[in-house]
């Protein structure tokens, strides 16, 4: 493999082989991996090499589809305080994302969603991106994309502070890996094929995480805009435990059934040592 080839590249030409067989159209690529991994650098590249070479692209984030503030303030009072967050599974509006999904795969007119990180909500629907159909490839791209669930009797014992203080009864974690082995089954049941950009553990994915905020911090500057939403690195620390239980069932898990895995190391450059 050429020092200089990158992880788009790579899924770019597994994509085109993948049409190149002839398959329905429009092909629904999943692109999982952990936080900081590069998944919405890689997507946006992805689209342009394949525009290109006139091939058309809607990229949809799994981030784009959190409820809004006042709904996950709504689940934290009616199933679980630690659902005010949003990250795990249960936080997301998966009935909005299969309408996106559908109207994208019958080329129907559709708006993609936006999500706001800044202001911890969803944009209003009149600040939603326009997507010109019909398109070739559809890329859904997210931290827990093509996960599965796990077994009961894998969520009780805790695997960080966060589960063991504030979730000693197992509440969210359960209500979580129910949603995932119901109506997220459902959303990624619409995946043709699944992509992993596989971190080389869990440790890295804080320093990722880190690195996430401070450059949302310096956007928001040059913007002029406040970073009262942005989090410290303490506040980092404690975000990503919300993700660890399942990115760690996801590195053990995912790559023995994902169509392509690609390997990471801890600067998130391909690994080649791993291919």
């Amino acid at each position: 493999m050429p020092k200089d080839v990158s992880a788009a590249d790579i899924i770019v030409q597994f994509i085109r082989d993948r049409l190149n067989d002839g398959l329905q159209r429009p092909l629904v690529i999943g692109l999982c991996g952990a936080q900081g991994s590069g998944k919405s650098t890689v997507s946006a590249q992805i689209q342009d090499r394949l525009a290109a070479i006139a091939i058309r692209t809607a990229v949809l984030s799994l981030d784009d589809l959190y409820l809004t503030r006042a709904e996950r303030l709504h689940l934290a009072h009616e199933v679980h305080p630690l659902f005010a967050t949003r990250g795990p599974p249960g936080t997301h509006d998966v009935r909005l994302g299969l309408s996106v999904l559908a109207d994208l795969r019958a080329g129907r007119p559709v708006n993609l969603p936006r999500f706001d990180k800044s202001v911890d909500d969803r944009r209003p629907e009149s600040e939603w991106e326009s997507c010109a159909t019909p398109v070739d490839v559809i890329v859904f791209e997210g931290w827990c994309v093509g996960a599965t669930a796990q077994s009961a009797a894998a969520l009780i014992e805790p695997v960080n502070a966060l589960e063991r203080h504030e979730d000693p009864g197992c509440v969210w974690r359960t209500y979580a890996n129910t949603a995932l082995a119901t109506d997220y089954a459902d959303l990624f049941g619409a995946l043709s094929h699944l992509v992993l950009l596989a971190a080389p553990s869990f440790e890295v994915v804080s320093d990722w995480r880190r690195q996430q905020e401070h450059d949302l911090k310096a956007r928001l500057a040059a913007a002029g805009q406040s970073d009262g939403m942005t989090m410290s690195d303490a506040e980092v620390d404690r975000f990503i435990q919300y993700y660890e239980r399942l990115t760690r069932h996801i590195l053990r898990e995912m790559p023995g059934r994902a169509d392509l895995t690609i390997r990471l190391d801890a600067q998130r450059r391909i690994d080649t040592g791993a291919l």
